[in-house]
């Protein structure tokens, strides 16, 4: 039998067998996710300092060293989540891969372009979209309660990282904290300063800027967003096939997205060649492979090892639906076809 060492640097067996303890490693339950609360340029900017950042696998794009990674194998992408209360929102920033968000609590405008004025869409409790390359965004919980929506960005590193607004790191500025051209945030608020040979992270000036689309929304939401009714009913026999080439979305940005439902559920054991994560929205699903089975619930994440054969399936009556995230071989491009 041939191993793999797993982020703890315990030799785990390659494929076909994992004990319950194994992959309990792999799995991230929702009250156990360790917010960071300074994770960007913005953190102590009014109206974006009470955010919470969530890594739940790989580095993802933080900028602060207090960023807690709760799974640190390499998929082909990273997977994390972000959590606001009323009114609080992202700034505008640009991701150089994908970034994809599902709606797991609360309603959410998400808004792009220079100003945060090309666009925007209001989405739903399991609600996705596939926020196009290139372009500025941002987004803000509208609801009346603590919100939380998951995240998939493309790539092992992300894209190396978060390019902002200028006027976002001006504001910032204001507020204390200074970005690094290393990437790593300073709060002068705390004493901090940047080091010696590390300037301050240069602001695009305008003709960078002329760079950079200003889709309106009719152009991004028809190719960009899906809702989850739309889903639901796509998924009554098959899975619905979400991002990839020939899906809803259609887009190639170095992972698949498939919606499972009970009905599209199949209990046949299946593998995949690269690492999967699946990802519940309703209901609890109950997880089988060979050596072991765990019980997920919305909010929790689990991470699948490649050639793993394993089924996915309802445990309890009433609405169940799922994300499954699927690396694939494509570079994490893109996205943008305008």
């Amino acid at each position: 039998m041939s191993f793999n060492r797993d982020e703890h640097g315990t030799q785990r067996p390659k494929g076909n067998h994992m004990t319950t303890a194994d992959m309990e490693h792999r799995i991230v339950r929702y009250g156990d996710l360790q917010p960071c609360k300074t994770a960007f340029i913005d953190a102590h900017t009014p109206g974006s300092n009470t955010k919470e950042n969530f890594t739940i696998i790989g580095g993802g794009v933080s900028e602060s060293p207090d960023q807690h990674v709760h799974i640190a194998i390499s998929h082909g992408f990273n997977i994390g989540a972000a959590g606001q209360p009323p009114k609080c929102r992202n700034s505008l920033h640009i991701h150089r891969t994908a970034e994809v968000f599902f709606v797991l609590s609360g309603r959410w405008r998400f808004f792009w372009g220079r100003y945060g004025d090309a666009g925007e869409v209001t989405l739903e409790e399991g609600d996705i979209i596939n926020i196009p390359t290139g372009i500025f965004r941002g987004f803000e919980n509208i609801s009346t309660d603590y919100g939380m929506i998951m995240a998939i960005l493309g790539g092992d590193d992300a894209g190396g990282g978060v390019v902002w607004a200028p006027q976002v790191i001006e504001d910032a500025k204001d507020h204390g904290l200074v970005l690094g051209d290393n990437g790593k945030l300073y709060d002068s608020k705390s004493g901090a300063t940047l080091p010696d040979g590390v300037a301050p992270m240069p602001v695009l000036n305008a003709e960078e800027l002329k760079a950079f689309p200003e889709p309106t929304t009719a152009e991004v939401v028809p190719h960009y967003v899906a809702r989850y009714w739309d889903m639901m009913a796509l998924a009554d026999r098959t899975p619905a096939k979400v991002i990839g080439e020939s899906a809803m979305l259609r887009d190639k940005p170095g992972f698949e997205v498939d919606f499972i439902t009970r009905t599209s559920a199949t209990a046949d054991m299946h593998s995949h060649k690269f690492p999967s994560v699946l990802m519940p929205m309703r209901g609890h699903w109950r997880v089988t492979w060979q050596g072991g089975s765990a019980t997920l619930a919305p909010g929790d994440t689990m991470s699948v090892p490649e050639n793993l054969a394993h089924s996915t399936v309802p445990s309890m009556t009433g609405e169940s639906s799922l994300y499954r995230v699927v690396a694939t071989s494509d570079p994490a491009g893109l996205t943008w076809k305008g």
